[in-house]
């Protein structure tokens, strides 16, 4: 974009605080955000993930070890943000090795790195794979991640009717993927060569990323946030974000409904209808989940993860995948891949409870007597009747 080679891009957080320090430096570059693409309000689009078999399972034991980020990503701000919040110093207790995501992967399946802090889609793609488990959930950070749309400004200036077609374009995209997400699983699939269910875990309802255009507060907020880092790590200088975020055009664009979309900051896109296993509606997205029979042209909701338990038991075959929302951080992950704890205190329908760590898990046995970590063939087969 600063070599005017790129008109109108889209790219992450971090990245996007980047292009605008740099477009800010000469009027002739300067970039404007003008969109969101999706975001995940507690920051769950980054993860951690080590090998399945590592004999690291805490932030603790990184100590010592090689760790594989992408420098000045936001999966580089969440490994250095996760590991001083447990007490670590990113600087001298264990080395963080640059490297672009697919090196990093090829290096944890070697045994090169202990661990890999990396961005959607890789950490989903990794473990779907049985190449690696979640150490770390970025939605237990709970600080904003989002993708954005940028233009540059004299081109936006200079192509007004263009821009306004793009973002209604990504309206008509985004509309589309809320009403059509099996189709536009596999669309994205086709195109990336992605699994389509790695992408329904994070595009499909109550996925990891929300898909909403506006530029809504609290993003603003996120982006503020995260200047220090960078500047921290040498990436950035200074940067003036009110300078840089203008969402007049999407506002132009979306019309009537701007205003109200951006106010709220729940996923447009829930799972809904009505649980065929426990017979009851699908209302809460902190407890719904979904199940993807094999050969199915539609997906099963489930009203909490001990109803989809229920529901798996009494499938003939496996699903190509099932679904549920962590426990305490709400990111959607698979229900194969999960740690599952058994809390008898529960009602008999919200009996087990999902967590995409380990940690997760021992931080709700700890808070709950009585509670235990179980296998999810223990769990599955526990349930209770359909």
């Amino acid at each position: 974009m600063m070599a005017d080679k790129i008109d109108i891009g889209s790219m992450g957080d971090y990245p996007l605080l980047i292009n605008a320090a740099r477009g800010q430096q000469s009027a002739q570059t300067r970039t404007k955000l003008v969109a969101i693409t999706g975001y995940n309000s507690r920051g769950g689009l980054n993860s951690i993930v080590v090998a399945p078999d590592s004999p690291v399972h805490s932030l603790a034991d990184l100590r010592g070890r090689t760790v594989s980020t992408s420098v000045g990503s936001a999966g580089h701000g969440l490994l250095v943000q996760a590991a001083r919040k447990a007490g670590l110093d990113p600087g001298k207790d264990f080395k963080t090795e640059n490297q672009q995501p697919q090196v990093g992967a090829s290096a944890l399946q070697s045994g090169a790195v202990a661990a890999l802090s990396q961005f959607v889609a890789w950490p989903g793609l990794l473990v779907f794979n049985n190449q690696a488990r979640v150490l770390y959930d970025g939605g237990a950070l709970g600080v904003p991640t989002l993708h954005g749309v940028v233009v540059r400004e004299r081109y936006a200036s200079e192509h007004p009717d263009v821009l306004r077609a793009f973002l209604a374009a990504q309206l008509d995209a985004t509309g589309y993927l809320h009403q059509h997400p099996l189709e536009a699983a596999q669309t994205v699939a086709d195109a990336t060569g992605l699994p389509p269910e790695v992408v329904y875990l994070y595009n499909g309802p109550n996925g990891v990323a929300t898909f909403d255009v506006t530029v809504k507060p609290l993003l603003r907020d996120a982006l503020a946030q995260d200047v220090p880092f960078l500047k921290e790590i040498g990436v950035l200088q200074q940067v003036d974000l009110a300078a840089f975020v203008d969402d007049r055009a999407i506002r132009e664009v979306a019309g009537a409904g701007y205003d109200r979309d951006l106010a709220g900051t729940a996923n447009p896109a829930a799972i809904a209808g009505t649980d065929p296993v426990c017979g009851r509606p699908v209302t809460d997205p902190a407890r719904a989940g979904e199940i993807w029979p094999a050969g199915a042209a539609a997906t099963q909701p489930a009203a909490t993860p001990t109803c989809l338990l229920r529901a798996l038991r009494a499938l003939a075959t496996p699903p190509r995948a099932a679904y549920v929302p962590d426990t305490v951080t709400g990111t959607r992950w698979f229900a194969d891949r999960s740690v599952w704890v058994r809390d008898p205190s529960a009602g008999e329908q919200d009996r087990f409870k999902p967590f995409t760590t380990a940690d997760g898990a021992r931080s709700y046995v700890d808070a709950h007597p009585g509670s235990a970590v179980v296998s999810f063939a223990d769990a599955r087969s526990g349930a209770g009747a359909p």
